[in-house]
């Protein structure tokens, strides 16, 4: 259910592939078996959120499964998402079989901030087979960020939702609600243009038929003014 709540029905799946945008050599998938080999059955790995760049997309998705050995080489990113039953194993046993595997970067997210994990929001990055803790930065209270560099990415813990930012665009990538809201924005900006522009177009009719009236008044105000001269040459009777 978090899962659902948190990735899913958010959209951060098709975010990350438009961002990324070489859909056939990218993998963005979540809840699909991680192991060594394809006939592996102990051991294997379930992740919330797997992203490997540099292999057949289409081999993934047509076995819902990676196999590290048939691609030749480890996801690059695997996120966890906290819940009840799999926190603890989150932080413990899956870390030390990621590692194993050679994941790039093992990140953690938990919603309630240290509720299920340790902390709200943990990344690590493998180093000589050995993870070490990526730094997380605090903003305020209610916001978090640590920079991913598998991805060039940073992920956001923001008021309890998960966020990822390009810092080189400078944008957050957008969630089915972001896109919403840009799109509610963007047509009420459309909409009040629509209306500044049918209000000066009615000022300027106004306008132009409040001086055709005092050109018509004019000319009126003229004609009843203009001099009547007598007739020069009166005709003799």
């Amino acid at each position: 259910m978090q899962n659902m709540l948190h990735l899913h029905d958010q959209g951060h799946q098709a975010a990350l592939r438009r961002h990324f945008g070489a859909p056939q050599t990218t993998v963005v998938i979540g809840e699909v078996p991680v192991a060594w080999n394809r006939d592996q059955r102990a051991g294997m790995r379930v992740p919330d959120l797997l992203v490997v760049f540099d292999v057949a997309r289409t081999e993934v998705a047509r076995e819902m499964g990676y196999s590290i050995e048939h691609h030749g080489k480890p996801p690059d990113f695997v996120l966890e998402v906290a819940s009840v039953h799999t926190a603890r194993k989150d932080e413990t046993i899956k870390r030390n079989a990621y590692a194993a595997y050679g994941v790039r970067e093992y990140w953690r997210f938990d919603p309630d901030w240290g509720v299920k994990y340790a902390t709200g929001l943990a990344g690590d990055t493998l180093v000589n087979g050995v993870y070490q803790p990526i730094p997380i930065h605090q903003v305020d209270a209610n916001r978090y960020w640590g920079h991913s560099a598998a991805l060039n990415l940073d992920l956001c813990w923001e008021y309890g939702a998960l966020r990822f930012y390009d810092p080189v665009g400078r944008r957050y990538l957008h969630t089915y609600d972001s896109a919403d809201e840009e799109r509610a924005a963007a047509e009420y900006a459309r909409d009040a243009a629509l209306d500044q522009r049918d209000a000066a177009i009615a000022d300027r009719n106004r306008e132009a038929a409040a001086r055709q009236a005092a050109e018509a008044r004019l000319r009126q105000l003229e004609a009843q003014l203009a001099p009547t001269h007598p007739n020069p040459n009166p005709q003799r009777t």
